[in-house]
């Protein structure tokens, strides 16, 4: 997501993959597609990386939790942490390499839906705030 000219250096980044500058959106919803946990990070933060603190978070909030489906971008030893670290079943969902174009994918298609409606929000549209934590506040 863009960020505003307020939102200070620091807290920013650019992401190769999608290239933009500004922060990302890190969310864990449950199959409904209601927020459970939020984290926004600079855009130059890896996926992986910003998913250790998320699912840290998430199972000291949600203790009952024991499987999380996730996107091919948190591939990796990430998996095997999550299984001895923190009791949970990281179960990837990937992208055939036969697809073309938009497909939607089994369970993906709830945090995108999620994702979508916070961007209905103006004030959402865009990041303003100085800080990530008041970011994710105007998230949840």
């Amino acid at each position: 997501m863009k960020a505003a000219a307020s939102v200070p250096a620091a807290s920013r980044g650019y992401d190769g993959g999608k290239k933009v500058p500004g922060r990302k959106r890190h969310i864990v919803t449950d199959t409904l597609g209601l927020l459970l946990v939020v984290a926004v990070t600079a855009a130059n933060i890896g996926d992986r990386d910003a998913a250790a603190g998320l699912l840290m978070r998430l199972r000291r909030m949600h203790r009952d939790i024991t499987l999380v489906w996730a996107d091919g971008g948190y591939t990796g030893g990430l998996v095997g942490w999550c299984r001895d670290k923190l009791a949970l079943t990281l179960e990837i969902l990937k992208r055939t390499d036969d697809m073309a174009g938009f497909m939607v994918l089994p369970r993906r298609w709830v945090a995108e839906r999620t994702l979508a409606w916070l961007m209905h929000s103006h004030r959402l549209a865009r990041d303003y705030e100085t800080l990530t934590a008041t970011s994710e506040a105007m998230i949840r």
